[in-house]
């Protein structure tokens, strides 16, 4: 099966491109490099002309809102309507975030409204939201340690999944059946959640360093309450796989780096 793949050339594209291809299917890279322009439409029409499904991965490496409507919006919503014009009126699959509707944060807002873009669509979609990644659990770990203490807003929980998994999640969806029109997919999550003490312990750990002391903050406002409520955990239907955290830790190398 040809499948294009948008930012096949990030963090998760990669990963499923290496996920097609490893299972003989025809694995197309669409970024600016391979003149696809998401952000502008460039190239997008015909490099999806005889697409039998595309893995929508491009996202803003930006957080400004500038980039965010043009690349994350805006972006999203010229895939849809050019994968809905397409010949073969290919089976879009696109990523979002579990949650992202409900927190008001810059970035989540923008994820939801790509979202809405593509279910308001006339393609054959299905719009798959997983939660945070390991390495941005890691990340935020290791970002709000200060000295002995870690900080951490009261009573935020965290369930972080593999991204290898959520790759192979997002080829075996794009190439199985496809819905007639845009549908929301599952959602993906991995084993277990996590408060910031024993994320943060783990990381330590890892290092080789003696675990912070935790140190809880109040979550005043909708962006902060809707974090620390459990807007962005997983709910009894999602799809849960992958390595758990403790396991893909003890696999990365020390110190962590990046996100």
């Amino acid at each position: 099966m040809r499948v294009v793949v948008t930012g096949g050339l990030g963090a998760v594209g990669s990963r499923v491109v290496q996920q097609l291809r490893s299972q003989d299917h025809d694995a197309v890279v669409a970024s600016r490099r391979t003149g696809v322009d998401v952000a502008t439409g460039e190239g997008l029409e015909a490099m999806l002309e005889d697409a039998e499904a595309v893995v929508h991965t491009a996202d803003s490496a930006s957080p400004r809102a500038r980039s965010l409507r043009e690349i994350t919006v805006g972006g999203t919503r010229r895939v849809a309507e050019a994968a809905a014009r397409a010949p073969r009126r290919p089976h879009l699959v696109t990523l979002s975030i579990v949650g992202c509707a409900e927190v008001p944060y810059v970035y989540y807002r923008a994820k939801a409204a790509a979202d809405e873009a593509v279910l308001a669509s006339e393609a054959s979609a299905t719009v798959v939201a997983a939660t945070q990644f390991h390495s941005l659990a890691a990340y935020f770990a290791r970002l709000g340690r200060i000295g002995p203490v870690v900080l951490g807003l009261r009573g935020m929980r965290i369930q972080p999944v593999e991204i290898d998994w959520v790759a192979q999640r997002l080829a075996e969806i794009a190439v199985g059946q496809a819905p007639s029109d845009a549908v929301r997919g599952p959602d993906l999550t991995g084993p277990a959640s996590f408060d910031v003490a024993t994320i943060s312990r783990l990381v330590a750990e890892h290092h080789g360093r003696r675990a912070p002391r935790p140190v809880a903050l109040p979550a005043p406002g909708r962006t902060l309450g809707g974090f620390a409520g459990g807007a962005i955990l997983p709910g009894p239907d999602a799809e849960v796989g992958g390595l758990p955290f403790a396991e893909w830790l003890a696999a990365q190398p020390v110190p962590l780096r990046g996100r």
